[in-house]
């Protein structure tokens, strides 16, 4: 796979499953920091002109998190459970609040390429096929690949380090 700005969204055809994989200019464990870090997290996810304000966020196996990210007076709730957390690698569930018969049950696993380098491989469990498929025709992929580039520039800028 080359270094590209946009993440390769695939859906399985066996399984209701979603896999995103990208390639970041930093180390697993500053990716780790950006998805673990309340404040770091909140900065990037989502799609450009929303604000995230993190409600809940307890980042240890086992805890749980909520946010609600908000635009032109609208607001949208997520949360989940972290399940697990190593060194590289985050299992959790993952809930749109508005649509909260949809759990999908994520892993995401931070593979170290060298030279400063990272590809993210995640992948989404849901329950069905019909919930993967509005998933993915949410637009999902508009959220990922700006949220992704404000993390590219946050990395870029050394705003994230890995502790």
């Amino acid at each position: 796979m080359t270094t590209t700005a946009q993440a390769a969204i695939e859906a399985d055809k066996d399984l209701p499953v979603i896999r995103i994989t990208r390639d970041f200019a930093a180390t697993p464990a500053q990716l780790l920091a950006a998805h673990l870090d309340q404040d770091l997290f909140a900065r990037w996810v989502g799609p450009d002109g929303m604000d995230t304000r993190i409600v809940v966020w307890d980042a240890r196996d086992g805890g749980e998190w909520r946010y609600v990210a908000g635009r032109d007076g609208e607001e949208y709730g997520f949360r989940g459970c972290f399940h697990r957390i190593g060194a590289d690698t985050i299992v959790q569930t993952f809930t749109f609040e508005g649509m909260p018969e949809d759990v999908s049950l994520e892993t995401l696993r931070f593979e170290d390429l060298g030279d400063g380098r990272t590809r993210l491989h995640a992948q989404s469990l849901v329950d069905s096929f019909e919930g993967r498929d509005a998933w993915l025709a949410s637009g999902m992929e508009t959220g990922v690949d700006q949220g992704y580039a404000k993390l590219d520039a946050m990395l870029a800028a050394g705003e994230v380090t890995g502790a």
